[in-house]
């Protein structure tokens, strides 16, 4: 009995709970097709990204997707990083000011992204970080 009760334990620890797995950001994003000029920081109102739950974010980075892939170290269009506390977020919009956060590069700003290219979103938080990979659509005509 004892070892059916280890043996249960055992399998509800790997398969159930979440000791076991790799701690991850799932992250989203939302975009519509808005004519909303940028706002504060070159940021665009109709791209939010998404988290599911609010964190207090130790990091952001966008990249070229395919830049990144031969590339770690591959420029950023927005990199944002924090010296000790920010605010933990929800969401946010592609260039925004987040409290807490700032340029990695003093006085750099959220570059203006393409269509039909491939971009990368990395997010971390103190112990768990993500990725998620985006392209914006074409304009609709």
């Amino acid at each position: 009995m004892v070892l059916l009760a280890v043996v249960l334990f055992a399998v509800y620890a790997v398969e159930f709970s979440g000791w076991f797995k790799p701690k991850t950001i799932r992250i989203f994003h939302t975009y519509r097709n808005l004519r909303a000029g940028p706002v504060r920081g070159n940021a665009i109102q109709s791209l939010r990204f998404g988290l599911g739950r609010k964190l207090p974010l130790t990091e952001i980075n966008l990249v070229k997707y395919d830049a990144f892939q031969t590339n770690k170290y591959a420029p950023s269009l927005w990199h944002l990083v924090t010296d000790s506390n920010s605010v933990p977020v929800e969401d946010f919009f592609y260039g925004e000011y987040i409290q807490g956060l700032h340029p990695a590069i003093k006085g750099m700003r959220a570059e203006e992204l393409e269509t039909n290219v491939a971009y990368l979103l990395i997010v971390r938080s103190k112990n768990v970080s993500g990725e998620h990979k985006f392209e914006l659509p074409p304009p609709r005509s």
